[in-house]
């Protein structure tokens, strides 16, 4: 499994995944950075994502849907804070209307990513930080965790399909 730990700090609100992966920091940067590799592992895999828009610059915005079992539509966007290749990605991201605008009543959610070299794997560490306690506990009763851990997972397959090229 991908996902070495995930630890809910109610006192800080924060939502903490650790995962390892047999890849180079720079080949796991991709998977963030492109965004047809992002569709292939951001959602569950229940709830598989389309992005419409990712620019991926400081600044910049990224609107995407995910699409659920029954065909419905799940919208969201980020706007990306920081960029530090293949280090350092700073996003905020919520939830959005039909038309990729944000929905305020939702918040947003504050995410940092970091990648570090160990043992000749890669780890990567993604925390979300949530605006209260409220937006917190709805997350969590979205299934946020799980959906995390499932989304994750999906990385473990497109670093092997690169090895079988």
């Amino acid at each position: 499994m991908t996902v070495i730990t995930a630890n809910t700090d109610r006192e800080a609100l924060t939502l903490t995944f650790v995962a390892d992966f047999n890849a180079s920091p720079e080949r796991v940067w991709q998977v963030w950075a492109d965004p047809r590799q992002l569709e292939r592992w951001w959602g569950p895999p229940t709830w598989p994502a389309t992005f419409e828009r990712h620019d991926f610059v400081p600044g910049g915005r990224s609107n995407y849907y995910m699409t659920g079992p029954e065909g419905e539509k799940g919208p969201g966007w980020w706007v990306t804070t920081l960029i530090q290749p293949p280090r350092r990605l700073e996003f905020e991201d919520g939830f959005a209307d039909e038309h990729g605008d944000p929905i305020p009543e939702m918040g947003s959610i504050l995410a940092v990513m970091t990648l570090e070299d160990v043992e000749g794997r890669t780890r990567m560490t993604t925390e979300s930080t949530f605006q209260s306690r409220e937006q917190m506990e709805q997350m969590a009763e979205m299934g946020m965790e799980e959906g995390m851990r499932d989304a994750m997972g999906q990385i473990d397959t497109m670093l092997a399909e690169d090895d079988s090229v």
